[in-house]
This record gives structure tokens, sequence and C-alpha cells, in this order.
């Protein structure tokens, strides 16, 4: 954690580029690095604690390998995102809900890590989850 701190600037604008950097490192943002993120910005834990409780993106428990998010705004939902979300659901994973991935031309759309894909039917999204367990990348 010293090492990831000592690359930041300590200005307190920068403790969400910090907590984006501990979790891509960590997967989550342990409780127990807190402390060590306050000081490096002279900050209270309840003020850091605050910020990785209150984003979304942040997450204090380890999670899945994978993250998964459908879009369900209205432009996906009408492409198709509520059938989508209920075949995903009947599968054992961990799907998040997000309210735009920018893509509504193209929808329904689904991130998987990083990459936003289009047009998800069932099957491409059977295909995307097969590829992340067979260690491929989703395509």
């Amino acid at each position: 954690m010293a090492g990831l701190l000592a690359t930041q600037p300590a200005a307190r604008d920068a403790l969400l580029p910090a907590l984006q950097a501990v979790q891509a490192r960590l997967g989550h943002v342990p409780e127990g690095c807190v402390e060590a993120i306050a000081g490096h910005f002279n900050l209270t834990r309840a003020d850091v604690w605050g910020v990785v409780t209150f984003y979304s993106d942040f997450s204090t428990t380890p999670g899945a390998r994978h993250r998964i998010e459908i879009c369900r705004a209205e432009a996906c939902q009408a492409l198709g995102a509520r059938e989508l979300v209920a075949h995903a659901s009947r599968g054992c994973l961990a799907l998040d809900a997000v309210y735009c991935l920018g893509n509504c031309a193209c929808g329904p759309s689904v991130r998987i890590g990083e990459v936003v894909h289009g047009r998800v039917t069932p099957a491409r999204f059977d295909a995307l989850v097969a590829a992340l367990d067979d260690g491929g990348a989703a395509t």
C-alpha cells in the first residue's frame, strides 16, 4: 500500500484516482487500507470511508473476477434489456445494473470490465460469459 500511495500526489483532489488505483490493484478497497490512505491525504478515516461507500464503483469486499453490467436505461429497455436481464439472472452471475453506458443506438448494451458490448442477445451474452470462463477476453 505504501508503494502505491507514494506514487500519488498528496493533494486532496487526487483521492479518487488513488482509490481507483487501490481498487484496480486489489480488486476492492479494504477497510484496513483506509487509515493509510487518510494519513497520506491528511484526511480523517471517516472522510475516506465516506467517499469509498458513496461511489458504487468502489467495493469494500473482494468481488467476482469479472464485473458484468447490463444497461437498464430506457433505450436499452426498448431494445430488449429487460429480457436480457431475465436471461442473465438465471445463471450464477453477479450482475450490476447501470443506467446508461452511452451506447444507446446499439442496445441492449453490456459492460464487462471496461469493455462495452452492443446489440447483446441472450445467445451473445452466453458467448461472452463463456469466453470469460475460458480465460479469454470477452469480445
